[in-house]
C-alpha cells in the first residue's frame, strides 16, 4: 500500500516538474519571439530611412532591427543566401537576381544629384554633356563655359544601386571613364566634391543638404530641371528612380510588419525629413519584380 502511495506521488511529481518546464520552454519561445532580431542589409542610400525605421520599430514591437549599408548588391546576396532578411536596394533587380525568388517593395522614391564644389561656376549642363563627362570625352571645365580648369570624375563602385541607377539613365550602355575616382559610398563622393573644386560626382538628392556635415555641395541642373523633390515626384527631373526591400517570397511575420512600418503614414513625415518621397500608406508597394522593374 505504502508501495504504490510512493510511487503515485513519485509520479505526481515528474507530471508536476513536466508541466513546469513545457511552460518555461514556452515562455523561453515567447520571449525569443518578442524580442527577436530582424537583419537588413544593402544601400547606403537606402540607409537613413531603414535607420530611423528600425528606432521606431524597435520602441513600438522591441524587436531588435540590425541594419548595414554593405551596397544594394551586397544586401541582396545576402538576402539570396539567407544571411539578411531583407534587402535594401537603390536599384532594381538584375536579370540574374530576377530568376530569384526574391519579392520587392516600393519604399520611397528618389533623385540622384549631380554634385560639384560651391566655387565651380557651371550650374547647368544636359544629359548628354554629363554623359560625355563620365565616358572621359569632356575633361575640362572650360568646354562647360567653366573655368579652365580639368574636371576630377567621382564615381561609386560597382556594388552601389546609385551607380547603377546612373548607368542605367545616364550612360545607356556607354563605358565610364576607369580614370574615376572610385569610392564606397555617398558620404565619400560628397565629401572629396565639397573639398575639390574641380570634381562632380552624384548622390541621392537626401544627401545634398546633410546635418551630419559642416561642408557645402552645389547641385547642376539636368536639362534644365533642377533635382529637387516636387521634379522628382512629378517626373520632370530626369535622374529619378525608386527605393526597394527586397524578400525571399513574399514578406512575411516581422519582416513584412517592419515594412508595413516602413511604408505607413507614421513614418511618412521621417522620410520626407530624410529628403526623400514617401510611398502612400494606401498604395500597394509590394509586387514581383518584374512588375517593379
Amino acid at each position: 500500500m505504502r508501495k504504490t502511495w510512493r510511487t503515485r506521488l513519485s509520479l505526481g511529481l515528474v507530471l508536476i516538474v513536466c508541466v513546469v518546464l513545457s511552460l518555461a520552454a514556452c515562455g523561453d519561445a515567447s520571449s525569443k519571439e518578442s524580442s527577436g532580431t530582424l537583419t537588413v542589409a544593402g544601400s547606403t542610400t537606402v540607409l537613413p530611412i531603414a535607420e530611423m525605421a528600425a528606432e521606431g520599430f524597435e520602441a513600438k514591437t522591441g524587436i531588435n532591427v540590425l541594419v548595414s549599408g554593405l551596397g544594394s548588391s551586397a544586401g541582396i546576396e545576402a538576402t539570396i543566401n539567407g544571411t539578411a532578411d531583407i534587402a535594401s536596394s537603390s536599384r532594381s533587380l538584375t536579370a540574374e537576381e530576377s530568376s530569384s525568388d526574391l519579392v520587392s517593395t516600393v519604399i520611397a522614391h528618389d533623385g540622384i544629384a549631380v554634385i560639384v564644389n560651391d566655387a565651380n561656376p557651371v550650374q547647368a549642363i544636359t544629359l548628354d554633356e554629363l554623359r560625355d563627362i563620365y565616358a572621359g570625352k569632356i575633361t575640362n571645365w572650360s568646354e562647360l563655359g567653366g573655368p579652365d580648369l580639368t574636371i576630377q570624375l567621382v564615381n561609386r563602385d560597382e556594388a552601389s544601386g546609385t551607380r547603377e541607377a546612373f548607368s542605367s539613365i545616364v550612360m545607356q550602355g556607354t563605358e565610364f571613364d576607369r580614370r574615376a575616382a572610385v569610392l564606397p559610398g555617398t558620404g565619400q563622393v560628397r565629401d572629396v566634391v565639397s573639398r575639390s573644386i574641380g570634381a562632380i560626382g552624384y548622390i541621392s538628392i537626401g544627401f545634398v543638404n546633410s546635418k551630419y556635415t559642416s561642408t557645402t555641395v552645389s547641385c547642376l541642373s539636368i536639362d534644365g530641371v533642377e533635382p529637387t523633390e516636387d521634379n522628382v515626384e512629378n517626373g520632370t527631373y530626369p535622374l529619378s528612380r525608386d527605393l526597394y526591400f527586397f524578400t525571399n517570397g513574399e514578406p512575411t511575420g516581422v519582416a513584412r510588419d517592419y515594412i508595413s512600418y516602413v511604408t505607413s503614414e507614421e513614418m511618412a513625415q521621417t522620410i520626407t525629413d530624410a529628403g526623400y518621397i514617401p510611398v502612400s500608406a494606401e498604395e500597394d508597394g509590394t509586387d514581383e519584380e518584374s512588375d517593379a522593374s
